[in-house]
């Protein structure tokens, strides 16, 4: 992280500091995720259920085949429900001071205030 990076995660929107690990970090973070979340869906049967869906669109006579990456979608969305409620959680660090609960936040943003 640059001093230019952190100058605009500072003063910039609410949401800029996670803005900044989202471009960072997704792409890792995906590649991490989906192995995991393959293993838990084939395990509750999920992955199963939506090949017999797929199968039975398929054998329909005008209808679209399904073609879904499964394990990405589901991945895709984890992660921007992660992300979500670490913007969420940022916002509320930016806008109440009780929410800092470290002293590195107190200092940052408490200067910011004054």
């Amino acid at each position: 992280m640059s001093f230019a990076d952190a100058r605009k995660i500072l003063n910039g929107r609410e949401d800029e500091a996670t803005i900044y690990f989202k471009e960072k970090t997704r792409d890792r973070l995906s590649e991490t995720f989906k192995p995991i979340i393959h293993k838990a869906m084939a395990g509750a049967g999920v992955t199963r259920y939506y090949q017999n869906l797929a199968a039975k669109v398929d054998s329909l006579p005008f209808a679209d085949s399904l073609n879904l990456d499964l394990d990405q979608y589901v991945t895709s969305g984890a992660l921007d429900g992660l992300f979500l409620m670490l913007a969420e959680e940022e916002r509320n660090i930016r806008q109440d001071p009780a929410a800092r609960v470290t002293d590195l936040l107190k200092e940052v943003f408490g200067k910011k205030e004054k």
